[in-house]
């Protein structure tokens, strides 16, 4: 074990679920005893400050898509701490690759936890399976990702890996308005897949049976149009009062503490950390069936499961919440069991340590 030294490579620190994942991966095989590393290439963000002391970090400041002097300095670093593997997440995958090609001994693993990957064709689906040529191993996030990865790309070595969450930052800052007791949390970046339209929705045809209740989304707010968009559609229906905007944050338990439901309305979905960060902390939960969502949501058992884009469904299962205190107490301990018992960080690091191996 002691002979991996491994670097995870992600494009940037800002509180995105692959971002959350590399550092939790970085600092838990640091408490393995591995030599663990972790690499920003294009940005630092919020998640800096949560990398452990013992991993080591290297930021790249890369601004193109082939940086010579970003990959100078990788390489660099990769001779110096004799680093043999690299634990490339989402679209890092390309610059993995141009390492790969200036020092080839180096192994490549791609992360893959971008459901929408299976929806790319053309010269974008070329690229990557000319790239994946690269790999020695695929790690994938869903079973549909798996059976893709399998079909599509020239690397046969894929493997199945549940994500998992870790509830350790103890930090209390953030404060959500709105009545106690009647909070519900998306825990989301301001990105098209996550559907927060079609949540605000929803929730404007629930809040004409419950005036009391508010709305409250976390995660990276991009100056998009995306973003603009679902700023403009809170104001135009009026929901100013009711559904509060707070960008990133990572004092995520504190925040999920002040929360009564937990929601997520994506299009498209790996296996979110969101899912698995209501359940440590015992929340009810309705989410959309994409991904692998219902693996995590069981409909019925540990919350709802809807379709994507039905906003009538979405608000029905709402209604049904609020009305039940106990539909929401037996929803929040069913998943966090199911969350303890099929998503731990230690089956995890076990079974990753395993792929390394390979």
């Amino acid at each position: 074990m002691n002979n991996l030294r491994v670097l995870q490579i992600i494009d940037s620190l800002n509180t995105g679920g692959a971002e959350v994942l590399s550092v939790n991966i970085a600092n838990l095989l640091s408490k393995k005893g591995l030599e663990s590393h972790l690499c920003s290439t294009r940005l630092e963000g919020d998640l800096l400050s949560s990398i452990h002391k013992n991993v080591g970090y290297i930021h790249l400041n890369k601004n193109k898509k082939i940086d010579i002097q970003a990959l100078k300095k990788i390489k660099k670093y990769i001779k110096m701490h004799k680093i043999n593997i690299i634990h490339a997440h989402s679209s890092s995958y390309f610059f993995a690759c141009c390492i790969k090609i200036i020092h080839p001994r180096i192994k490549i693993i791609w992360h893959n936890h971008f459901g929408l990957i299976t929806k790319i064709k053309g010269k974008n689906l070329y690229a990557i399976k000319l790239f994946s040529y690269f790999f020695s191993s695929i790690i994938v996030v869903n079973k549909n990702l798996l059976n893709w990865s399998l079909e599509k790309l020239n690397c046969k070595k894929v493997f199945y890996l549940n994500n998992f969450a870790l509830i350790d930052n103890k930090e209390k800052t953030t404060v959500l308005k709105g009545e106690s007791g009647k909070r519900i949390v998306h825990l989301a970046g301001f990105r098209p897949d996550k559907d927060h339209e079609t949540l605000l929705k929803a929730f404007n045809c629930f809040l004409n049976e419950h005036k009391s209740w508010s709305l409250h989304f976390i995660g990276k707010v991009y100056n998009d149009d995306y973003s603009k968009k679902i700023n403009y559609l809170i104001k135009e229906k009026k929901l100013e009062k009711h559904t509060f905007v707070y960008g990133s944050c990572l004092d995520i338990p504190n925040i999920l503490s002040q929360a009564t439901i937990g929601v997520l309305s994506s299009k498209s979905e790996g296996l979110p950390l969101a899912l698995l960060e209501y359940g440590l902390m015992k929340l009810p939960v309705i989410t959309t069936n994409v991904g692998d969502c219902n693996k995590v949501i069981i409909n019925n058992k540990t919350g709802f499961v809807v379709s994507p884009e039905k906003i009538t469904e979405f608000t029905d299962k709402l209604k049904i919440l609020v009305n039940s205190e106990e539909s929401r107490t037996n929803f929040g301990e069913s998943l966090y069991n199911h969350v303890q018992n099929n998503f731990s960080p230690n089956v995890f690091i076990n079974k990753l340590i395993k792929i390394y191996k390979q």
